[in-house]
């Protein structure tokens, strides 16, 4: 019987195809925001998504699917598809390679499994309840175990994404941290995952932003929630650690 990690590593296959072909036929990028903010969406987020949605679908025509380019479809089910199909647009835009595929599902409105899929770098991260692993060698991931802020490698995507009131508590957090890497978007979540990473600290994500992330972080023995140490990530303030004591810390910090 197939898995649900078969089916993700299915998914993923379905996400790649399809990323591969539109980027073929070139990504035509257009700014989906107002005024000079650049927010870009191109025909590789939207054929993606349309490809992971028919294979859902087809497989679970009872689920609900909630994605960032379409509108959503059943989305008041028990379980519910949460897709992102390129985060990190803005990379793909610029022929950065650490975008990513997010599929999470959702069970009564908590995120029970999630796939990190990172197609240039071959790298497809999938976790639940039982563990996180890399899909490619069947290898357990498992997080650095850093306890300390002042030996965590921190990330965030672009601290210039930092409204007024979260620039300087994230100045704070940098400043504690023994290094700081930007650019990453779902990828660095992977990299906790692997324990490359230690901390990532983000704001004004949506629920497709974090949905898959939770998954995988947590099946590595990490700890993800908001800012101010809950479960609720609606707010849109994010925060992951390699450890609880990691987590807590860097909690403190934040909150100034």
């Amino acid at each position: 019987m197939e898995t649900l990690f078969d089916f993700f590593a299915r998914l993923s296959a379905t996400a790649r195809s399809a990323i591969d072909e539109a980027i073929g036929q070139g990504i035509n990028p257009e700014n989906k925001a107002e005024g000079s903010h650049y927010d870009p969406v191109t025909a590789v987020d939207r054929e993606v998504e349309r490809a992971l949605r028919a294979m859902i679908e087809q497989h679970f025509p009872e689920d609900g699917i909630v994605g960032e380019e379409y509108d959503a479809i059943r989305e008041d089910a028990r379980r519910v598809w949460s897709l992102d199909p390129i985060d990190g647009t803005r990379q793909l835009v610029c022929g950065l390679p650490t975008w990513t595929v997010l599929v999470g599902l959702v069970e009564d409105g908590v995120p029970v499994a999630g796939m990190i899929d990172t197609p240039r770098l071959g790298e497809l991260v999938l976790g639940d309840s039982s563990g996180t692993i890399f899909y490619e060698t069947s290898q357990r991931l498992r997080t650095s175990g850093c306890k300390t802020l002042a030996e965590a490698r921190l990330s965030t995507t672009d601290p210039y994404l930092f409204d007024a009131d979260a620039a300087p508590r994230f100045e704070r957090l940098r400043k504690a941290a023994q290094l700081t890497r930007f650019g990453l978007d779902g990828h660095a979540y992977a990299r906790i995952a692997h324990g490359t990473l230690d901390l990532v600290a983000e704001t004004g994500l949506k629920p497709h932003d974090w949905q898959a992330l939770v998954p995988v972080v947590r099946g590595a023995g990490g700890v993800i929630g908001n800012w101010h140490g809950g479960d609720d990530m609606s707010g849109g303030d994010v925060l992951a650690a390699a450890t609880r004591e990691l987590f807590d810390e860097a909690m403190v910090v934040l909150a100034g």
